[in-house]
C-alpha cells in the first residue's frame, strides 16, 4: 500500500491506497464533478502534494509542490498511465521518480504577510490545537478552520484564518516529529485495526464520529454496508477524553433494535478489541457501554 491520502472532487476520500488503486483513480477521473485528484504522503506535510486535473477527452495536468509557492510546478501530460506512474513514484519517494520531466514554473503569487498573533491570544490557541493534535484526527485545514473559530466572542475573530494556518501548520510538524519516534504499536493503532477488522465482518465501526453519544446514535444507521449487523462508535468528546488519559467508551447495537442482537454485537465487539491487544472492561450487558481503559493514545496524524 502507497502510504498516501487521495481527495477527490466529490471530497471522497481514498487512505493507504495500492498503486493499482491510485491508478484506477486516475483512469477515473474526467466526468462531470469528477475532475481531480489532490495526493499527499501520511502524514501530510503542509505544502506538500502532487495534483491531477482531466477533463472529458483532454490531456491531464499535473502538478506538483513541495515547499511554497516557488515550488509549484506544472506539466500537460498525455496519458493517464504515465500521470498514474508519476504519482505513486512520488508517493514511494523513489530517486528520480520525475526524471526526464521539465517542469513549468506555475507562476504562483507570494501570498501576503501574514501579521503576528497576539502573545495572550496565541498561547491559548496554541494549547487548544496540541489537544486537537493529541487526538489525532482532521487535517491541517480542518483544524485552521477550528483555530479561527476557537475564540470567536460576538461574532469577532480574533484571528484570520491565514494566522490561524500558520499556527496550526507549525504545531502540526512538531507533532509529526513526534511520532516518528513511536516505533512501536500504539493503542490508538490497536484500536483502529480491530475496527477496521469489525467493519468488514459487517459491524459498522467508526472512529471519531458525531459530536456526541445521541448524535452518533442517530448518524450511525445507513454510514455503512447495506448488509450491516450492528454498529459501534466513540464520539469526538470520546476522543477528547482518551487523549487526555480518562480511557475510551464505545457504543454499539444492533440494527434490528433487538436486546438480544446489541449484546452479540458487544461480545464481539469486546472480543476484537482484547484480541488487538486492548484492556476492555464491559459487564455483558447491552445497556452499559464498552470501556478501554489503560489508554496510552498516541493517534498518529494523517490529513
Amino acid at each position: 500500500m502507497l502510504e498516501i491520502k487521495v481527495t477527490t472532487e466529490n471530497q471522497q476520500a481514498h487512505t493507504r491506497i495500492s498503486a493499482q488503486e491510485l491508478s484506477a483513480l486516475v483512469h477515473r477521473i474526467g466526468g462531470p464533478d469528477d475532475h481531480f485528484l489532490v495526493v499527499q504522503r501520511i502524514p501530510d506535510i503542509p505544502g506538500s502534494f502532487i495534483q491531477v486535473w482531466h477533463e472529458g477527452a483532454g490531456s491531464y495536468e499535473l502538478e506538483h509542490r513541495d515547499g511554497g509557492p516557488d515550488t509549484h510546478v506544472r506539466i500537460v501530460v498525455d496519458a493517464p498511465e504515465r500521470v498514474a506512474a508519476l504519482m505513486s513514484g512520488w508517493a514511494r519517494q523513489e530517486s528520480g521518480w520525475d526524471a526526464g520531466v521539465v517542469w513549468e514554473d506555475s507562476g504562483l503569487p507570494e501570498p501576503e504577510p501574514v501579521p503576528e498573533i497576539e502573545a495572550g491570544i496565541r498561547a491559548q490557541l496554541e494549547e487548544r490545537v496540541r489537544e486537537l493534535l493529541r487526538g489525532g484526527y482532521g487535517s491541517v485545514s480542518e483544524l485552521a478552520e477550528s483555530a479561527e473559530d476557537y475564540l470567536v466572542k460576538d461574532g469577532v475573530h480574533p484571528v484570520t484564518l491565514a494566522q490561524a494556518r500558520l499556527l496550526v501548520e507549525r504545531l502540526w510538524l512538531e507533532r509529526v516529529e513526534e511520532q516518528r519516534l513511536w516505533s512501536d504499536v500504539t493503542d490508538a493503532d490497536r484500536l483502529e485495526r480491530a475496527f477496521a477488522a469489525l467493519d468488514g465482518q459487517g459491524i459498522t465501526a467508526r472512529e471519531h464520529f458525531a459530536c456526541c453519544r445521541s448524535c452518533g446514535l442517530s448518524e450511525i444507521h445507513g454510514d455503512g454496508r447495506d448488509d450491516a449487523r450492528g454498529f459501534v462508535f466513540f464520539h469526538l468528546q470520546g476522543t477528547e477524553g482518551a487523549a487526555a488519559g480518562h480511557g475510551l467508551s464505545l457504543y454499539y447495537g444492533g440494527f434490528d433494535g433487538s436486546a438480544e442482537t446489541t449484546a452479540a454485537v458487544g461480545r464481539e465487539v469486546a472480543a476484537a478489541l482484547g484480541d488487538a491487544g486492548l484492556t476492555v472492561e464491559w459487564d455483558g450487558s447491552p445497556d452499559q457501554a464498552i470501556e478501554l481503559t489503560d489508554l496510552d493514545w498516541r493517534k498518529r496524524l494523517v490529513g
